[in-house]
């Protein structure tokens, strides 16, 4: 990434054009080398221009997180989504399916003979339309089912008249030091066992679904037919640490400007802050993540403490440290949270603004 346009109000999201084009080719094409299909997950993103550069590299439809994220999709002219969440679906929610149903081939995660019991009667009409994925826990412990048990879904959904498609998981335990590999095996492991037990019982699955950004790139199609991820089309300071992007592959920055200063003595750390806070950066940070961030032009640098419109930034010994008015790129840990706290974001190349982008999909969460 070149330097920060001139004359900028901060904070500011920054989204480098041709750092975000390689990272979308890039995937699309280890992806496809794979044998597996590319649906990325729309929500790091939420936004038109994104989606249709990732349509254009080859993905076969986007994933999104919530019926709304799918209606805006839908009609902005995306004709393939999946909701990877296990929906309990509402008399609301039913009539927005319903909507969806008139523009795009649409498939829906569950994960309980409840829900699929819920979802036959608020759509009796429409079930020959619908896909369903069951999810399948494979080691996050968040939502789906364990491997054993999804088969008992698959039947209540054959038995309510719904067509089951396939499976999928969210191996979200691999955002730690060290466990992309591992836990890509256990994916591999659960969505395979559960896969056998549907087979067995007559069920023909046309997608095995996996993959987040630490995973989806060690993937392979022995099993999988398909992978989601969603951050790699920005990077963030998470994804940098646990080895799965590199420091050039970083695409989206907070433009910051430094506010305050201090050279700092034996009591007290040498530091500056910028006037990015969690109200655009988020405040996620891992247990085992070096700070709440990383500054793109220092990588020395560490965010130490956020507030709403502060980040306490420690800078290194025998370094320069910056002045007031002075701009830096802030590197936020999470960037799916980082997007979805503003409404446009700046598209830059070479150092100028050549757009703004609406985040079309922002707010959505229902």
């Amino acid at each position: 990434m070149t330097g920060l346009p001139q004359g900028l109000l901060t904070p500011q999201i920054l989204i480098d054009l041709d750092i975000l084009d390689r990272n979308i080719d890039r995937v699309a094409k280890n992806v496809a080398a794979k044998g597996l299909a590319l649906r990325p997950h729309a929500k790091t993103h939420k936004m038109h221009e994104i989606a249709g550069r990732q349509l254009e590299a080859g993905a076969v439809g986007l994933t999104v997180a919530t019926i709304g994220e799918a209606l805006t999709f839908a009609l902005h002219g995306v004709g393939d989504l999946f909701v990877a969440y296990p929906l309990w679906v509402s008399d609301a929610q039913a009539k927005r399916i319903r909507e969806l149903l008139s523009y795009v081939k649409l498939s829906l995660g569950t994960d309980s003979i409840a829900a699929v019991q819920q979802l036959a009667r608020q759509l009796a009409d429409k079930k020959d339309k619908l896909g369903l994925m069951i999810e399948i826990d494979s080691g996050h412990h968040r939502s789906g089912v364990l491997p054993g048990e999804a088969l008992d879904v698959a039947r209540a959904a054959r038995e309510a008249g719904l067509n089951v498609i396939g499976i999928f998981t969210f191996p979200g335990h691999s955002y730690a030091l060290g466990k992309p590999q591992e836990v890509t095996d256990q994916e591999q492991y659960a969505l395979g066992e559960a896969a056998a037990l549907l087979r067995a019982d007559g069920f023909e699955l046309k997608r095995i679904s996996g993959g987040s950004t630490p995973t989806a790139e060690l993937a392979n199609n022995d099993l999988l037919t398909e992978v989601r991820p969603g951050v790699y089309v920005f990077g963030d300071a998470q994804q940098f640490e646990l080895g799965r992007c590199r420091w050039e592959d970083l695409a989206l920055s907070v433009a910051s400007t430094v506010i305050s200063r201090h050279e700092g003595d034996e009591q007290n750390p040498r530091r500056i802050v910028v006037d990015a806070g969690s109200k655009i950066l988020g405040s996620d940070r891992p247990g085992w993540a070096s700070g709440f961030g990383r500054i793109l032009e220092n990588p020395e640098a560490r965010i130490s403490a956020i507030s709403e419109h502060h980040a306490t930034i420690i800078w290194p010994e025998g370094q320069r440290l910056p002045e007031h008015g002075e701009q830096l790129r802030v590197i936020p840990n999470h960037v799916c949270v980082t997007v979805n706290l503003v409404d446009q974001v700046l598209v830059v190349r070479d150092g100028e603004v050549v757009e703004e982008w609406d985040v079309a999909a922002r707010g959505l969460n229902f």
